[in-house]
């Protein structure tokens, strides 16, 4: 029995998402019918999962559109849940002001394409993706916070920024009574930790900065699944995924994991749920952004709640052993 979700403020903005969430990265339209998402995205749901992380570049768009059809079919009232897109990469081919930009033009047609997609009037959240050293930081800046003051987003915020980038687009908003960007979405896992952890320890105190991060399974590493090499169902198998396989089966990252493998039997759980549970001890962790590709797999997952309260300083200080 998976604990009683718990939900965390988005930094220091009044926005309460869940500790635990679902993105569809890879998996969306890539491993999964309109009737597998449905059912991984109300097993999420049900166990109190409030959030559902999206991307305009996931599978060239469908992953929008596919996940805006489970909405549709659903029928959850909007209120009840937290969905977000980010802009960056572009999906409409090798065309200026459409690919690898954060400009103005780009980004306010991005938003209605998203909207359109999804079908929905509004979303909750939107990133910019990645950032853009061609584009002036202010022109971004105006064009997201000019987004949430037209109503078709709440909030703002970045994904894979430097703290230095973070910080001078939320003087920016600051200076010119903007809204201010509340989050960053960054990669963090066991084996990944330098941003969240040192680059932007100063910005939770100073901006009050919220995270909703990404991988805390370090693509399927962490779950101790490629011991022995890629296994024909997994996403390192998938045809465009060959970069992922190098970083899976890298050596070293291997046996770290194995070094954690006796503390997760210990605990009772399995890899997978010890390590998002040691993302989610973080407070500086808004949500922990999962990915599954079957319901079982998001019920597994969640389970990593009962391990939360498992991880005393004794535990934490175990496992920081066991990766370093």
């Amino acid at each position: 029995m998976t604990s009683k979700m718990p939900y965390r403020r988005l930094g220091r903005s009044g926005l309460q998402v869940s500790v635990l969430s679902f993105g569809s990265w890879v998996t969306f339209d890539t491993q999964l019918g309109d009737q597998m998402a449905i059912e991984c995205m109300s097993a999420a749901y049900d166990a109190g999962c409030n959030f559902f992380d999206n991307a305009e570049v996931y599978a060239g768009g469908k992953s929008e559109s596919q996940m805006g059809r489970v909405f549709k079919e659903l029928g959850w009232a909007r209120h009840s849940y937290v969905v977000s897109s980010k802009f960056f990469w572009g999906i409409n081919g090798r065309m200026p002001n459409m690919q690898n930009t954060l400009n103005r033009k780009y980004l306010m047609q991005a938003i209605d394409g998203s909207l359109e997609r999804m079908q929905l009037d509004f979303l909750d959240l939107i990133y910019c993706h990645r950032p853009d050293p061609k584009t002036p930081i202010e022109e971004t800046v105006w064009a997201m916070s000019d987004i949430v003051s037209s109503g078709k987003a709440l909030y703002w915020g970045t994904s894979e920024w430097s703290a230095d980038e973070i910080r001078a687009a939320w003087l920016i908003a600051d200076q010119h009574h903007l809204h201010k960007p509340i989050v960053e979405q960054p990669q963090y896992n066991l084996l990944t930790r330098e941003k969240v952890e040192w680059e932007y320890a100063r910005l939770y105190d100073d901006i009050g900065l919220g995270t909703t991060i990404w991988s805390p399974l370090a693509s399927g590493l962490l779950t101790g699944k490629y011991r022995d090499g890629v296994p024909q169902d997994s996403r390192g198998a998938l045809p465009g995924y060959e970069w992922l396989t190098e970083r899976v089966t890298d050596a070293a990252s291997v046996a770290k994991v194995e070094q954690l493998r006796p503390i997760a039997d210990e605990l009772g759980c399995t890899l997978a749920q010890l390590s998002i549970a040691w993302c989610a001890a973080n407070p500086h962790v808004s949500t922990v952004i999962t990915g599954a590709s079957r319901a079982s797999q998001v019920l597994e997952n969640f389970a990593a709640l009962d391990v939360l309260p498992l991880l005393t300083p004794e535990v934490m200080a175990r496992i920081e052993k066991a990766v370093s």
